[in-house]
């Protein structure tokens, strides 16, 4: 009955003059029938209009009286065109809005007003003025003519006046290198059409506004039926980001097979996802909030990308400039090593074979640019040395055939175990220790072959870490990119969206591309050591004096370290890249404090080889300090009882450190150190007052003391969003002053600083500073909404390729790898100064 209602309605009231109305009121009763939106009843009165575009229309609709406006539009092959329509209602009131169901050839849009978007906590905001782009139907022909209709209805008794208005979109298509300008709103989006034009694979759609708020959301979509733009499905198909001022996507080719696809820009109802206020909660479930006016003006360009050839250049630019230290470092080699022949040549006398000298000859392979002195001392200066007895408390000198007869034994022979095995340092190192005036003798008894497998294990530790540490990440980094290239959702990754160059999978090749510098260099650095090892071990196996008994003990362990962790931190920085966000930061620090860390160990390892911590020791410390930057960044944000925990715990540390290296180790944490604390308070401070026994280290903790209870305190009372920096920076300032301290003392000592290693500082102060210009730029910020990090982004600088950042990684590489060679040559002026005359400090 209610079909053949429909049926009889439709014929009682079809009276238009034109036969083509007949089938879309059939198709329009049936509809309505079917989808049970109510039987119409015989009295209903259903008008139909033939309209035009650019015309408005004031009409009135009941439940009683619908209306169906007919377009003829003109579709060509050659020529995109939009349609526009435009709808408000002028009077409202009715509880049941007014349907608009725009129904086109392969389209069916449609929307009610008022038009009821939702916000957080089911807000609802109404909007009156609706605006809607019509899905450009696809056409085969030159030219085609189609209909599409408005069909207008409502559910209300009462009558609701609207008015309605079609129009052509002029600008539909946007131009290569052209802004456009428009204006949008949450209840009337834009998208327009962008076709890739003949020669360009890969474009940037770039979209600006100068209003902060209201946030929006910029869209690529493909060509297709329907287009989704408005706030609540703008994000079910295509790529999507947030933006406040600043919107960038890099659209490809590949991606789109109808060489085309569309720019849609919504206007979110509120501000919170672009980190605006949130507003109030709604008084009542049901209740409707004014919006007010959030309109935004908005500028759009596309841009060609770069292609292939920058790319190019790009990689033989960096590879260009790491090679060269390759180069530069083999050079110098070649030179050294010119060099020693020559001075060689010129101490032997031509007629003495250098069985008569008592020495074997030296192969060229032990002299390089890095190399050990190969020069020995005189017997009267080993006899001087071992009749000296001035502070040298306690020791034992030992012959040369026997330590010339250990270095022949196998490292394999030696176990952890044999530690403290000689009996003279069992029975003097407390008297040794605490001496007012050490010598490096003093704190280099133990056997060396001893400390090289304790140093050696440092590397082979790190390198354990490395892989477990990596692989996880690897595979967490390619789900994050894999994620993103599936959902299109840009707001996961904070890239630098102006200077985001893909390849392949990857979103920003260019910021991975520009850690190679730590990986190269870091090779290099491990070369370089490989090379002053064998050489080193050559001398020792000849009985070379010098390597025997002078200059600062060797031990490469911790080197080998320093390279593989530089190494690690260029892969693990690329691996932060592909998906750069404050969930996988700690990739990119980790291995910045292993470098800090070891550095610092380096420092006091080379003065105090005997009493450095051991591998186990150092990387368990490592590993609670990047424990407690997970937790800082999971839930140190504004966590007031967090900030108050660690600054403790950082100021314990700082105390129990600063005691450790006071007393160089001879103390004891136990049930009796208040005991012991107050005694010393008391003889030293109330029954006679004297000053500190070693001023120099007393000096040293007394800044490091300031400057760490300085740094917890600003935590404490800031508490920065950005732990992981704040912790490196602990890091790095407790590293700066110990090697300032380590320069200044090594001056006070009558010591010199080397011409190379001079050179090597002055070359790695400036590059850090030009890094640090970089690197204070900005380009993105995880402490930040995605929406408001892209306000920092920026276009390329160097070679249309690479940004800010990138330069910041490729000078940060350099000045770490010249960091590296300072500590491996700043004291290449002992090499041929006895140990018990070089001051330990």
């Amino acid at each position: 009955m209610v079909l053949r209602s429909c049926w009889k309605s439709r014929h009682k009231n079809s009276c238009g003059p034109a036969g083509w109305i007949r089938p879309a009121l059939l198709w329009f009763c049936v509809t309505q029938c079917v989808c049970g939106i109510g039987a119409v009843e015989e009295n209903t009165n259903v008008v139909q209009k033939y309209a035009e575009f650019d015309v408005t229309y004031n009409d009135t609709v009941t439940s009683q009286n619908q209306t169906i406006y007919a377009f003829n539009h003109t579709i060509s092959r050659n020529k995109t065109e939009g349609v526009r329509v435009t709808v408000d209602v002028l009077s409202g009131g009715s509880d049941s809005p007014i349907l608009f169901v725009v129904r086109q050839k392969q389209a069916v849009l449609s929307f009610q007003i008022p038009l009821i978007l939702r916000g957080l906590y089911q807000r609802k905001y109404p909007y009156n003025h609706v605006g809607r782009t019509l899905c450009q139907p696809p056409t085969r022909a030159s030219s085609e003519n189609q209909f599409f209709f408005v069909d207008v209805s409502t559910l209300s008794s009462q009558g609701t006046n609207y008015q309605l208005r079609v129009s052509r979109v002029e600008s539909f298509t946007l131009q290569t290198d052209t802004k456009f300008s428009f204006t949008a709103s949450p209840s009337q989006p834009q998208y327009f059409q962008y076709v890739f034009p003949d020669g360009v694979d890969t474009v940037i759609v770039k979209v600006n506004s100068d209003m902060t708020f209201p946030c929006s959301v910029m869209s690529i979509q493909d060509i297709q039926c329907p287009v989704y733009d408005l706030d609540n499905n703008v994000a079910f198909i295509g790529m999507y980001q947030t933006m406040t001022k600043k919107g960038a996507i890099t659209v490809q080719r590949k991606d789109f097979p109808s060489n085309s696809f569309y720019v849609v820009v919504v206007v979110k109802t509120e501000d919170e996802a672009c980190g605006g206020p949130l507003r109030f909660y709604p008084l009542r479930p049901d209740e409707l909030i004014d919006a007010g006016n959030r309109s935004k003006l908005i500028d759009v360009v596309v841009t060609p990308a770069i292609n292939s050839e920058v790319y190019v250049r790009g990689m033989l630019f960096i590879l260009g400039i790491f090679l060269s230290f390759y180069l530069l470092v083999l050079l110098m080699t070649c030179v050294e090593n010119k060099r020693m022949k020559k001075r060689e040549v010129f101490q032997i006398p031509a007629d003495m074979s250098p069985a008569e000298t008592g020495q074997t000859a030296a192969s060229p392979y032990e002299y390089g640019s890095f190399a050990d002195n190969g020069s020995t001392l005189s017997s009267e200066a080993i006899t001087d040395s071992a009749t000296s007895t001035d502070n040298n408390y306690g020791y034992i000198e030992r012959s040369l055939d026997g330590v010339g007869r250990s270095r022949h034994e196998s490292l394999s022979s030696v176990e952890e175990d044999d530690y403290d095995t000689l009996d003279d340092i069992n029975s003097d190192k407390n008297i040794v220790r605490t001496k007012k005036y050490l010598c490096v003798s003093d704190l280099s008894r133990k056997d060396k072959r001893i400390l090289s497998k304790k140093y050696q294990i440092y590397f082979w530790n790190i390198a354990t870490i490395a892989v477990f540490y990596a692989l996880p990440v690897v595979q967490l980094v390619i789900t994050y990119q894999t994620v993103v290239n599936v959902t299109g959702n840009q707001d996961i990754c904070y890239y630098n969206f102006l200077c985001a160059h893909p390849l392949g999978a990857l979103s920003a090749f260019n910021n991975i591309l520009s850690n190679l510098g730590y990986v190269l260099l870091g090779f290099l650095f491990l070369l370089i050591i490989l090379k002053k090892d064998i050489v080193h071990n050559r001398a020792l196996f000849r009985n070379d004096l010098n390597a025997l008994e002078c200059g600062i003990p060797k031990h490469y362990g911790l080197y080998y370290a320093m390279g593989t962790a530089l190494m690690m931190e260029g892969l693990l920085s690329a691996c932060y890249h592909v998906c750069p966000n404050y969930t996988n930061f700690q990739f990119d620090t980790s291995f910045m404090y292993m470098i800090a860390g070891l550095c610092v160990l380096k420092l006091y390892q080379k003065r105090h080889p005997d009493i450095n911590a051991s591998a186990y020791t150092a990387y368990a410390c490592l590993a609670g300090v990047i424990f407690f930057s997970v937790l800082g960044v999971v839930f140190g944000k504004g966590n007031t009882v967090f900030w108050i925990i660690f600054s403790v715990i950082h100021i314990l540390a700082t105390m129990l450190l600063s005691t450790q290296l006071y007393y160089m180790g001879r103390w004891r944490l136990d049930s009796g150190i208040m005991r012991r604390m107050l005694n010393i308070l008391y003889t030293d401070c109330i029954r006679q007052c004297s000053g500190p026994m070693y001023i120099d280290r007393m000096v040293l903790l007394v800044l490091g003391n300031i400057i760490n209870w300085s740094l917890a305190a600003f935590g404490l009372l800031e508490r920065p969003n950005d732990f992981a920096s704040y912790l490196l920076a602990i890091a790095i300032c407790n590293l700066l002053l110990y090697f300032a301290f380590y320069i200044i003392m090594k001056l006070r000592s009558g010591e010199r600083i080397g011409c190379l290693a001079l050179v090597c500082i002055l070359f790695t102060a400036v590059v850090w500073g030009f890094a640090l210009f970089f690197f204070f730029q900005g380009l993105s910020t995880w402490q930040k909404t995605p929406a408001e990090s892209r306000e920092h982004n920026r276009d390329c600088i160097l070679l249309s390729f690479f940004d800010d950042h990138d330069i910041w990684h490729f000078l940060s590489s350099i000045a770490m790898f010249g960091s590296f060679l300072v500590l491996l040559t700043m004291d290449d002026d002992l090499d041929t100064i006895q140990r018990d005359k070089i001051l330990a400090f």
